[in-house]
């Protein structure tokens, strides 16, 4: 908190902050005994009629009243990262993006509005990295024909908690209506530490998922759309851990090797087969691979309910980097 030369708590926000990350503290049940201070840090998205609207990393949103506060300051866009590589935003949206290619898009200014029937939210929304060249509500007046005209909702694919995330695009989107429904986190580490996890003998790569794999994906009767979003990428690879009596694989993994980048995906074991080491040995194999590439660092994406891939992923040297999150069109 900001403290003055008297050492007094101050408050060195105003309402020209809107847009920067900054940390509070307010005073709840002023004036009662059981009062009580609360700090909150995150982007400062709206300052009006005497509220504040601060956005944390999750993507929640925290009403704050002015009179409440005590201390507040901007705080750096990003904390410094002490392990793992380097990244912006933008350049992990993109290569996730690159990952995971629709069958058909279009571009509004710099977003980017992407449809594969309906095949993922990822692969049927909009990625809005920078601005749509025209005022919000007629940008999004454009998604929600576009995506229409394709017999599809309009999704919006936002993120938060990081530099140059979208905090105050989710506030105005959630100012207009639009529902979040999925949020999840994209975790960033290295390589090499992973590759060298275990010992990988016994998992197949493939450049292809094959009718093997495919049985084990959580996706049930994917069609020919799914699987030319799977395929997409600048180098993707398939591992698969054969099964018993040539059934479906024991595990599977999909990796996506795009320069220094290895991005992990469809990490699925036989319920039957857990907890024995097979999700580490196929990304293990999978890291070996995108190393053999030139890839150096690795990502994944993981929903926030995935309480046993979280805690597999943090045992490998994985760690958030940023929030994102979808925001479907009102109804």
């Amino acid at each position: 908190m900001e403290i003055s030369a008297a050492g007094r708590l101050e408050v060195r926000i105003t309402t020209a902050d809107v847009g920067k990350r900054v940390s509070v503290r307010c005073l709840t049940e002023a004036g009662t005994a059981g009062g009580k201070f609360t700090d909150t840090v995150g982007v400062l998205t709206s300052w009006d009629a005497g509220v504040l609207v601060i956005t944390r990393k999750s993507g929640e949103s925290v009403r704050i009243d002015a009179s409440s506060l005590v201390a507040g300051k901007v705080v750096p866009a990003a904390p410094a990262r002490r392990r793992g590589p380097a990244a912006g935003y933008e350049e992990l949206a993109q290569v996730a993006a690159r990952s995971w290619r629709p069958l058909e898009s279009a571009r509004l200014g710099e977003w980017e509005l992407r449809a594969a029937a309906g095949f993922t939210r990822r692969a049927n929304s909009v990625l809005p990295l920078g601005t749509p060249g025209v005022p919000l509500d007629e940008a999004l007046d454009v998604v929600r024909r576009w995506y229409g005209e394709r017999g599809l909702p309009a999704y919006v694919q936002t993120a938060t908690g990081a530099e140059g995330t979208q905090e105050l695009l989710c506030a105005e989107l959630e100012r207009r209506g639009w529902t979040r429904e999925v949020t999840a986190e994209l975790w960033i580490g290295a390589l090499a530490p992973l590759a060298d996890r275990a010992e990988a003998e016994g998992v197949v790569l493939a450049r292809e998922a094959d009718e093997a794999w495919l049985a084990r994906y959580q996706r049930k009767g994917v069609s020919e759309v799914a699987l030319k979003v799977l395929e997409s990428g600048p180098s993707v690879w398939f591992a698969s851990v054969p099964g018993e009596s040539g059934g479906a694989p024991a595990a599977i993994g999909r990796c996506v090797v795009d320069g220094r980048w290895a991005g992990f995906a469809a990490v699925e074991v036989d319920p039957a087969r857990r907890r024995r080491g097979l999700a580490t040995v196929v990304m293990a194999a999978l890291a070996g691979r995108a190393l053999e590439e030139g890839a150096s660092a690795a990502w994944l994406q993981v929903e926030e309910r995935n309480a046993g891939a979280r805690a597999l992923y943090a045992g490998t040297g994985f760690a958030a980097h940023h929030a994102y999150h979808h925001y479907r069109e009102p109804s």
